[in-house]
């Protein structure tokens, strides 16, 4: 068997950029059960790091061993009600960490969304209020059980202990780190050497992350990889209180539709999951034949043997979009149903392959005119800002009672128009 040491962050870290259906992370090799080969090759699918992952098996052999479920920790900070497909990465793996037995706890931040997330922020992100941490936490939950099993989740929220530390213990816990242990988290680096303004109590929020942990007892936590700073501080905080660290998966950050910048419903990048199932289907068979393949890996239920080979197939000569079509219903039936997924394949293939304009055309009203194409394009929802409305003129992807339109300068008079944006995008816009 190999030596017990724990690998290193730089040895346990696997990327699977060039091939993310192949490639998967390594983790040593030793006289392990078969159960625990099986559960480390489900855990480590599509993943960017596990830290450390000599300590995961462990962990896995003595769950094996002693029948105790490993407890998998996610929280998530209710900064918006609506879930996405970036947003089931993470949800994926722990409805797979269900399936493997153990006690997945969805962690609602109601305490830390107080403070802020200042991940991946250039700014003091503003405070929810209360009553809309309420609400967006239900939605939360609602939308997440779609992937998660609810039976097997254990909700809490982290009021529970956050607030009972009191100053005494919140002071006792920000002596645990140093102004300088703060500093090596990128996002403050930046903003520290760009003169942007940090807040002495955005220093808190990765501190109560890690208590988390804590007071949870976490075998395994989960999140995105712009999380990775404030994960590692729960092992920290857990060996300074008697504990065993935790382990920590980091998952890559899904690209939106574009292929470029990470799904978000503020680029317009994104697939919702609580979208009617046309739109989603649509929305899935135009990403391109590249990202096609890590959507597959990380959010496909598929067998990485079944990936294996459409690639195989693809590489050589069946249609790409064949296989994306697999992929669409996959991801429909899961969010709506069999029937669903079938009947949007359908209406694509009528809609789209055959030419046709759809019968229920959305009615948007836009501002008087003579309007600017561009605008036109923006105040319809068909193109998230002016300057990608621009973008699809030039690509060719506008047109206007079917006609194409590559006029930047174009201005429409006041009536009604079917405009197109791409293969998917209509409306029926009225000009007053």
């Amino acid at each position: 068997m190999t030596s017990n040491t724990p690998l290193s962050d730089a040895q346990a870290t696997a990327n699977a950029k060039a091939n993310p259906v192949a490639a998967q992370p390594t983790w040593p090799e030793g006289d392990w059960s078969q159960g625990v080969k099986d559960a480390m090759a489900d855990i480590t699918r599509g993943v960017d790091e596990l830290l450390v992952a000599h300590e995961m098996a462990l962990k896995l052999a003595a769950s094996e061993r002693s029948g105790k479920p490993l407890r998998v920790k996610l929280g998530l900070d209710p900064t918006a009600p609506d879930l996405h497909l970036g947003h089931t990465v993470v949800l994926n793996k722990l409805r797979t960490l269900q399936n493997l037995g153990h006690q997945v706890i969805f962690l609602i931040g109601d305490f830390t969304a107080l403070i802020g997330d200042p991940t991946g922020r250039n700014a003091t992100r503003p405070p929810l209020t209360p009553e809309e941490i309420s609400v967006n936490a239900q939605t939360y939950f609602q939308q997440a059980s779609l992937v998660l099993d609810p039976s097997r989740t254990e909700i809490r929220r982290n009021s529970e202990w956050c607030e009972a530390l009191g100053a005494h213990g919140m002071i006792k816990l920000a002596a645990q780190a140093t102004v300088a242990r703060m500093l090596e988290r990128d996002d403050f680096t930046k903003r520290y050497k760009a003169g942007t303004p940090i807040s002495v109590h955005e220093f808190l929020y990765p501190l109560m992350q890690g208590y988390d942990s804590v007071a949870l007892k976490a075998d395994l936590e989960l999140g995105g990889t712009d999380q990775k700073f404030n994960l590692l501080m729960g092992r920290e905080l857990q060996r300074d209180a008697g504990q065993a660290p935790q382990c920590v998966l980091t998952m890559p950050l899904l690209e939106g539709l574009d292929g470029v910048e990470k799904m978000s419903k503020s680029k317009g990048n994104y697939v919702g999951i609580a979208e009617s199932p046309d739109e989603m289907f649509g929305k899935l068979m135009s990403i391109s034949d590249s990202l096609m393949w890590k959507y597959f890996t990380l959010l496909s239920f598929r067998p990485l043997a079944e990936l294996s080979a459409l690639q195989e197939q693809a590489a050589t000569g069946r249609n790409p979009r064949d296989i994306k079509v697999e992929l669409a219903q996959e991801i429909v039936t899961r969010f709506h149903s069999r029937q669903a997924a079938e009947q949007a394949l359908a209406t694509f293939e009528s809609r789209f392959k055959q030419g046709e304009i759809p019968t229920d055309l959305p009615v948007v009203e836009v501002g008087a005119g003579p309007l600017g194409i561009l605008a036109v394009l923006k105040q319809a929802g068909l193109a998230p800002s002016t300057s990608e409305a621009g973008r699809n003129l030039e690509q060719g992807g506008v047109r206007i009672d079917g006609e194409k339109v590559v006029d930047r300068g174009l201005q429409l008079a006041a009536g009604e128009y079917v405009v197109q944006v791409g293969k998917r995008r209509f409306a029926k816009v009225v000009i007053a």
